[in-house]
């Protein structure tokens, strides 16, 4: 099972290699093998890589109207897709603790490791891009220390989660700790509970 630095050495990965081309239509070329555990992973930082810079770009403010639906659609898509890796992984973990023995009294973890998962890679973008903010030449000495000082906090909360996964493991394998996985349950993606979409039949 991989630890935290490895899981974000991972993140950090797509995203070095997403801003390779910093195209959102660019491929993935997943570096690991198909199947794997690190392969989930870096499929779903690639995913939020992505979104973050649609986000970016519907924030336009002379986008083309029509251009920004289509972004809109495809930024609601791309929350679905997180949401189902984010699940994969948590099936993962359950398989992994599945010969667990906690009793029922245990105390419960309302994140399941996945979704601490997800924070932990949208931290390592935020990570990212606002040590991009501090290495700009076109911005004021003002704008770079504000920048450097949200960075440090950054980082001092990346050590705080890296902590946070590596107890959570260990805790979860020595049956001290359990989870839930309670699946999603959106309804503006379901035909049948979305009464915009329903009502329209």
């Amino acid at each position: 099972m991989l630890n935290a630095n490895q899981c974000y050495e991972i993140f950090n990965r797509s995203i070095l290699d997403y801003h390779k081309t910093d195209s959102v239509d660019a491929p993935i070329q997943n570096p690991y093998a198909t199947g794997s555990f690190e392969a989930l992973l870096y499929h779903k930082n690639w995913i939020d890589t992505v979104q973050w810079h649609l986000e970016d770009i519907i924030r336009l403010p002379d986008i083309n109207p029509t251009e920004a639906l289509a972004i809109k659609r495809r930024i609601d898509k791309s929350n679905q897709d997180r949401t189902d890796r984010v699940e994969q992984i948590d099936d993962y973990f359950l398989d992994a603790f599945k010969n667990v023995q906690a009793p029922a009294h245990t105390r419960i973890n309302s994140e399941t490791p996945a979704w601490l998962l997800d924070r932990m890679s949208i931290l390592m973008l935020k990570i990212f891009h606002m040590e991009e903010q501090t290495k700009r030449t076109d911005a004021s000495a003002e704008h770079i220390a504000k920048c450097q000082s949200k960075l440090n906090i950054l980082l001092e909360q990346k050590t705080d989660m890296r902590a946070a996964f590596d107890e959570l493991m260990e805790d979860i394998g020595k049956g001290v700790r359990r989870f839930k996985v309670y699946r999603q349950m959106k309804m503006y993606n379901d035909a049948s509970l979305n009464p915009m979409l329903y009502q329209k039949k």
